[in-house]
């Protein structure tokens, strides 16, 4: 309100010599001439002034971006600036990837991060290589685009042999805290020596306990994972990468096709202080979701304020827990995949079993995510590549996937063995994220597959 009550007062003499002293260059204008969608007129308009002037100071770089963007089909140079010391460009307090800034102008008003574009091949110097220039050129990028999953074929008769159904990264029994491990822009740290059992080989034995609570404890010797199940002769054809499904039901009438599909709703979230949750679960209908520690009432569907909850049990160390959560996360579903990029000036931890698997590590491993770094924390190809495997190994082999499909984040302190926290529980300030699409899949597949051989237990 306050900005509007300024606009409004700034009318007579003011207005009049503000607008004499406001000039746009025609090079400006012209390039504004295709720009895409009718908002943030004058952010674009900085943004293309910038640019200009940096363009300028290169012999032919301004025709050539006209040409990119006057003949779209055909092919361009690359256009480019100088890449700045974090990457970035500031616009009108605004800061930016330059050509996220630019390929939104010019192509995407709603582009929402670098992670929905992919550089075309004939581009020189895209952003992704690094180098001392960057291309701004927006018909040098392509904008991702979701993969589509091949169905999982589910045995109609299973001959699967009970106690033995687990696959390999399901039988690592559970250590008495999360390990941790602490990621950044290069990578994360400790790289193939980090202290985590690598997935489809034996735990190490500092990695092995004998909790009677773990989903992984087998009745085998302690630290001993069962042998993986192996399909008899009859079962050993895998038909898990199925390319046409009209072939599927003449070649394999055993085996019954289970699509994936989309929800409207990618994803829930619910916050949480210690134990306890608070508030209403936040259901993510946009792509692009902001969970942070403000305070805005508008109901943004593309914004989750925890500021704005109460709590009558809250006490001081949730208070200053909350206090510098900030910015927050801001969580992307781009293509099939899910990214957490911490903007909060404190670290966040996530806890997510499939990001996980990807790098090798145990599956209760805790990653911390320091500020302005982002992680991918769920590839649905990845998911589905293991939901075909599991079917062949039976109904638990399946359930065992729901944990994959839940995702833990805290705010600000981390837990696991290098914190004297031990569960996400005694964090002060936390959320739980639940992917609607892979746990719809599973719930389709399980329901296809009957009932399991054994009791299915609540614990997790």
């Amino acid at each position: 309100m306050d900005g509007e009550e300024g606009e409004s007062s700034s009318s007579g003499p003011i207005s009049s010599l503000n607008s004499l002293f406001s000039f746009t260059s025609p090079a400006v204008k012209k390039l504004l001439g295709w720009k895409q969608g009718d908002e943030e007129e004058k952010w674009a308009e900085k943004a293309v002034d910038s640019l200009v002037k940096k363009l300028k100071k290169r012999k032919g770089a301004i025709e050539d971006l006209e040409r990119a963007l006057c003949y779209p089909g055909q092919p361009s140079k690359c256009v480019t600036i100088p890449r700045s010391l974090d990457g970035r460009l500031q616009v009108s307090h605004r800061k930016g990837l330059p050509h996220v800034i630019y390929c939104r102008v010019w192509r995407w008003p709603d582009l929402q991060s670098h992670h929905e574009l992919k550089p075309l091949e004939l581009c020189q110097f895209p952003f992704s290589a690094k180098q001392k220039e960057v291309c701004i050129n927006p018909y040098h990028y392509k904008r991702v685009e979701s993969p589509v999953l091949p169905p999982v074929l589910v045995p109609r008769h299973s001959e699967f042999a009970p106690g033995h159904s687990l696959l390999p990264f399901q039988q690592l029994a559970e250590p008495a805290m999360p390990h941790n491990v602490s990621y950044s822009t290069g990578g994360f740290a400790g790289g193939p020596q980090s202290p985590m059992s690598s997935v489809g080989s034996a735990p190490s034995p500092g990695c092995i306990t004998s909790n009677p609570q773990s989903p992984y404890t087998t009745n085998g010797l302690p630290g001993t994972p069962p042998p993986a199940y192996t399909p008899t002769e009859d079962a050993k054809h895998d038909p898990s990468t199925p390319n046409d499904p009209s072939a599927m039901d003449t070649s394999m009438p055993e085996v019954a096709p289970v699509s994936y599909q989309e929800p409207p709703y990618w994803a829930s979230i619910a916050y949480y202080e210690l134990n306890c949750r608070v508030g209403e679960v936040f259901h993510c209908q946009s792509h692009s979701v902001i969970v942070d520690g403000f305070t805005n009432p508008s109901n943004n569907s593309d914004r989750f304020c925890l500021g704005q909850l109460s709590n009558v049990n809250r006490n001081s160390t949730i208070e200053n827990t909350r206090r510098h959560i900030g910015k927050g996360v801001h969580l992307y579903y781009v293509g099939g995949e899910v990214y957490a990029e911490c903007l909060s000036d404190s670290a966040i931890f996530v806890q997510s079993r499939n990001c996980n698997h990807h790098h090798g590590f145990h599956p209760s491993t805790v990653c911390k995510i320091p500020s302005s770094c982002s992680l991918k924390i769920f590839n649905n190809q990845e998911f589905a590549q293991l939901l075909s495997q599991s079917v062949n190994h039976g109904f638990e082999a399946v359930y065992e996937l729901t944990k994959m499909c839940t995702i833990r984040m805290s705010f600000v302190k981390g837990w696991g063995a290098e914190y004297h926290r031990q569960d996400v529980t005694s964090t002060p300030c936390w959320i739980e994220i639940h992917l609607h699409g892979p746990l719809q899949w599973l719930d389709k597949v399980l329901t296809q597959m009957g009932s399991p051989h054994n009791a299915i237990s609540s614990v997790s």
